[in-house]
């Protein structure tokens, strides 16, 4: 089997968390209890909002943490300065009897977030919550940049279903089953990658390959024979040679087809200009009679080139995008940070902290955070962040510190979106049906205002900082510029 599959995770870190982890347990204060936020400092692809994905992924890699024999004989082997063991014998038990034991909270997947607000809450023991960062980051900050693209392009698309079949150019065997599960949360309708369908339940689409045509005497002899290999799946790739004899051909197939009751599923194009293509192909399948043949469209595809071909009044019915989903095309990473923001002193009272920067992006934010968001018959307004221990009884205030404007007290209907995952590291519940998360981002995307969703110019979501928090942070801090755009 192909490392790392079959084997413990629990390696998937960064070496300083074990060293931190070490001089935790060295100092005694690797139970102090802590409270560390996930969260991202800016909306990926030059957009308004983001998708959460990956928290399922990840808190099951928490839940599952444990150091097995080989990985404590793998850390016996490292050396420091001097040829000296890295780490203490002491530490290394201390390891073997490791289980994951504090509470998560995570907005569900498919949730639309935005710049700056926490995605997952984790509290309990320093140590434990410091060794939770590297994999989190790893797995949460791919799959919601993988998600926000997939919805951008499914925004542009419209109503028409989009297929994601990004494998073979996805970053390794994770990265393309990760990006297949992602995107099927960013609202793609099925995936090519026929594991990712065995694992998370996605449906699963497919065509066949210039190599099927080309392995023909004629392309009329390819479509017929596909005909019959798959005559429920029928899906002809037209544009081996010529592209619209290459339609005039699938056509003469669809039409033998129909004579034995059978359908023609659609016929592909992946190559020339898309529009004017289409539009020829349609008519020529209408006047065949096969008004119900859809038109699939690929060929390095992506949001704006969809936009634009709808706009040109293309004839597709259903796209397929590949390398711009399953390899984030317009951003290599989404700006994730993991950071801590409490922890009680040794009297057991909670100590705010903040990270002090001269880049006012890079400051934290200290407390017990929760985003509490708004909405009303047109649909979600705004969001509040805001410190569940300094907890507003009454009126909802805060500050928008992209706007620079005074403060608003927020109304209307309203509810928390950190939701109650592991306590003591055990699930509370089942996890949901991916199809639940993929309903969740849709129903959300369309309460959004337009601006928003397109990340037209000037569209910006209000991410609101509750004005008591607002206060904490700049007594710890200092006062800040409040450039913290989302």
């Amino acid at each position: 089997m192909l490392p790392p599959y079959g084997q413990s995770l629990a390696l998937l870190t960064d070496l300083y968390q074990l060293t931190m982890a070490c001089g935790y347990w060295k100092e005694g204060f690797a139970d102090r209890e802590a409270v560390f936020h996930q969260a991202f400092r800016s909306n990926p692809f030059g957009g308004s909002f983001a998708v959460a994905a990956g928290l399922d992924s990840g808190t099951r890699w928490l839940r599952d943490l444990r150091f097995r024999e080989d990985d404590l004989n793998y850390l016996r082997s490292l050396q420091g300065q001097g040829g000296q063991p890295l780490f203490e014998a002491g530490f290394l038990d201390y390891l073997r009897d490791f289980r994951f034991a504090c509470d998560v909270d995570a907005v569900p997947e498919g949730t639309v977030v935005f710049a700056g607000e926490p995605l997952l809450r984790i509290r309990g023991p320093l140590l434990q919550a410091q060794l939770a960062e590297t994999a989190i980051l790893n797995i949460v900050n791919f799959q919601t940049l993988i998600a926000t693209k997939a919805a951008r392009v499914c925004l542009a698309a419209g109503e028409d279903p989009v297929l994601e079949f990004g494998l073979r150019r996805a970053q390794g065997i994770d990265g393309g089953l990760s990006a297949s599960r992602a995107a099927y949360v960013g609202g793609c309708a099925a995936t090519s990658n026929v594991l990712a369908g065995k694992l998370y339940g996605i449906p699963v689409r497919g065509t066949h390959a210039h190599s099927w045509v080309l392995a023909f005497e004629t392309e009329a002899e390819a479509f017929d024979a596909f005909a019959r290999a798959m005559p429920h799946n029928c899906v002809l790739l037209v544009d081996t040679y010529n592209t619209i004899e290459g339609v005039r051909r699938a056509v003469d197939t669809g039409i033998k087809m129909r004579a034995g009751g059978l359908h023609l599923a659609a016929i592909r194009l992946d190559s020339g200009d898309l529009a004017q293509l289409s539009t020829e192909a349609r008519k020529l399948l209408d006047a065949a009679g096969l008004r119900d043949t859809e038109i699939v469209a690929s060929n390095d595809l992506d949001e704006h080139r969809i936009a634009d071909l709808k706009a040109r009044g293309a004839p597709i019915g259903i796209w397929g995008v590949g390398t711009s989903i399953a390899a984030a095309v317009g951003q290599s990473a989404l700006a994730g940070v993991y950071k801590l923001a409490l922890l009680r002193d040794a009297s057991g009272r909670w100590e705010g902290k903040s990270k002090v920067s001269d880049s006012p992006a890079k400051a934290s934010i200290p407390g017990m955070l929760q985003v509490r968001r708004f909405a009303d018959k047109s649909g979600i307004r705004a969001d509040l962040i805001y410190d569940e221990l300094r907890a507003p009884e009454d009126r909802w205030r805060g500050l928008d510190p992209s706007a620079g404007t005074g403060e608003t007290e927020l109304t209307g209907a309203n509810s928390d979106l950190l939701q109650p995952v592991l306590r003591g590291g055990r699930p509370l519940a089942t996890p949901e049906k991916l199809a639940a998360a993929r309903e969740r981002c849709r129903s959300q995307l369309d309460q959004l205002p337009v601006d928003v969703q397109r990340s037209a110019a000037g569209g910006r979501f209000p991410v609101f900082l509750e004005t008591e928090l607002l206060k904490e942070w700049e007594r710890l801090a200092g006062p800040r510029q409040r450039g913290r755009g989302n």
